[in-house]
């Protein structure tokens, strides 16, 4: 209907006498503007059949992996070492080294080194703050980065020096009385300790009867009136002592004396015993 307008239009303006070229302008005009409002007025809505095809659609729910919570470890920048069985603690790596503490269970020391061997740790004592020592690591458990411990030379294997082991002779030295019957015993010193101190104890094994003295002198009773006493008895020496008397005369009776002699007042010390048999 619009393009039957537009030509009324046009056959008025013809008739007016228009050139050839304004009109192939308006009819070009027209029929774009035409073309324009036919394709306003009329579309074609295509109509899409389609067969529905059932398809089985799975969903799946993602599962979460949870990665498990990193624990960290803290390593300490010093090892340290703990022991199952109380260790002792010594001066160089090995019994023959002088002991200078302990680590007890429960307790836990810092490692700085360890023995060529590996068999030792070089730790810090714990009854010696701010000193060192050496443990042995048989019952030991060491924590921390020890792969990077120096290796130290352990000090030089001390010289066993024997403690002069103690050694007397006694002897019946005979019978002596005032009030009373006490036995003399003489003593040498056969070694290179000092005695400070002496036992002596006799036992009459017809009577059963057993007398006994300690003290820190070495004394003889000579008969009544004089008394010889010796606060020491230094190496090499020999000297008598009287043990406490009988109330009788033992004589022919058959005795046994003991005799203990000490390096320290009061029995104590390095000390020594030996026993004589003898009938009077």
């Amino acid at each position: 209907m619009s393009i039957g307008l537009a030509l009324i239009v046009l056959s008025g303006c013809l008739s007016s006498g228009p050139n050839e070229n304004s009109i192939n302008t308006m009819v070009a005009q027209i029929v774009s503007e035409a073309e324009t409002q036919t394709a306003a007025a009329f579309t074609i809505t295509p109509i899409v059949t389609s067969t529905a095809t059932l398809t089985s659609t799975s969903t799946q729910t993602p599962t979460l992996t949870l990665s498990p919570t990193p624990i960290f470890t803290f390593t300490p920048a010093i090892p340290q070492i703990s022991v199952s069985v109380p260790t002792n603690c010594r001066v160089g790596p090995g019994a023959a080294y002088r002991r200078v503490g302990a680590l007890l269970v429960g307790e836990s020391a810092q490692v700085y080194g360890r023995d060529p061997t590996g068999r030792y740790w070089f730790i810090q004592n714990l009854d010696s703050p701010g000193n060192f020592c050496w443990l042995w690591g048989e019952y030991a458990t060491v924590t921390g980065n020890f792969i990077a411990l120096p290796v130290f030379t352990p000090p030089p294997t001390p010289t066993f020096t024997p403690t002069p082991l103690p050694d007397i002779k006694v002897s019946y030295a005979g019978k002596d009385t005032c009030v009373g019957w006490w036995i003399e015993v003489e003593i040498k010193n056969k070694s290179d300790v000092t005695f400070r101190s002496i036992a002596l104890t006799v036992k009459d094994t017809v009577t059963n009867i057993t007398i006994s003295t300690s003290a820190d002198d070495f004394t003889d009773l000579d008969g009544c009136l004089t008394v010889n006493t010796n606060n020491k008895m230094n190496p090499g020496t020999t000297h008598i002592v009287s043990a406490p008397a009988f109330a009788y005369d033992p004589t022919g009776h058959k005795l046994t004396a003991t005799v203990t002699a000490c390096s320290e007042k009061g029995l104590n010390g390095i000390c020594v015993s030996e026993q004589i048999t003898f009938t009077p």
